[in-house]
């Protein structure tokens, strides 16, 4: 038995059965990569549940800004889609997302979070699938309103896609079941070896700052570390002409040292 957002998985299906298997092979047999993944979520998930919670989103979505990014909320797109959450420049700045050549939030996790909240939200309020909103983040509604026509159906598991909307929540699946039960499928990590959150506070600022170097050392930290918590600042300098507010996180003391 499987199910995503509480919408059980047909896998008494030929066709939906071997979907999953594939993956769930794939899997676990790239292990380099899966162990990475699950390492990655121990530091990003607990920021990002609350934020589904509260928001209204199955929980499950958290696995699909996984498979997205892999959770390395620098990484870009070959076509332009950037941050962990995988958002285009309009598709982000539709959502409330500020993008310029200073700023960009599709690399701040936390709002970029309720940015694709929302997405998913509107998406299911029209299809009322969560699957079929799923597959609409990774192909968009147009492509998935082409597909539910022309096939007549309103269920993602019957549908036939392309090859990435065809895999793709069949990968959330996977790395699912694999995240949550590691051991069955051969990953045995401990506590170590998990990366956790970094712990922070935050402090505001109205204004420039003229060089986050400088910044970075007036706070006891590094420009690394700075950057490291901030990935929404693309340059050394923030202008800040409109005097807008900006959170930053600072690590606290030792947040960046192992014991």
């Amino acid at each position: 038995e499987m199910s995503f957002a509480n919408e059980p998985a047909p896998l008494n299906k030929t066709y939906v059965r071997e979907s999953f298997d594939r993956e769930i092979l794939v899997n676990t047999y790239w292990q380099s990569q899966t162990l990475l993944l699950i390492k990655r979520s121990h530091r990003y998930f607990p920021i990002i549940e609350p934020i589904l919670e509260a928001e209204g989103v199955p929980d499950d979505f958290k696995y699909l800004a996984l498979i997205e990014s892999g959770l390395m909320p620098r990484v870009v797109s070959p076509a332009g889609a950037a941050g962990i959450w995988q958002f285009m420049p309009d598709a982000a700045r539709d959502y409330g997302l500020e993008i310029n050549t200073e700023v960009d939030e599709r690399y701040h996790l936390e709002k970029s979070t309720v940015a694709a909240c929302k997405y998913l939200k509107k998406v299911y309020e029209k299809y009322g699938s969560w699957a079929l909103a799923a597959a609409a983040y990774n192909a968009g509604s147009a492509g998935i309103n082409r597909h539910l026509e022309k096939q007549k159906s309103n269920n993602y598991y019957d549908l036939l896609l392309g090859e990435e909307t065809g895999r793709y929540v069949y990968r959330i699946l996977a790395i699912k079941r694999i995240i949550e039960e590691p051991q069955s499928y051969g990953f045995h990590l401990d506590a170590d070896d998990v990366y956790r959150p970094i712990d922070y506070f935050e402090i505001e600022i109205t204004g420039a700052v003229t060089n986050f170097a400088d910044f970075a050392i007036e706070q006891g930290i590094t420009y690394r570390e700075l950057k490291d918590m901030n990935p929404w600042l693309r340059e050394a300098h923030l202008t800040n002409a409109s005097g807008k507010s900006y959170k930053l996180k600072i690590p606290k003391p030792g947040a960046f040292t192992i014991e």
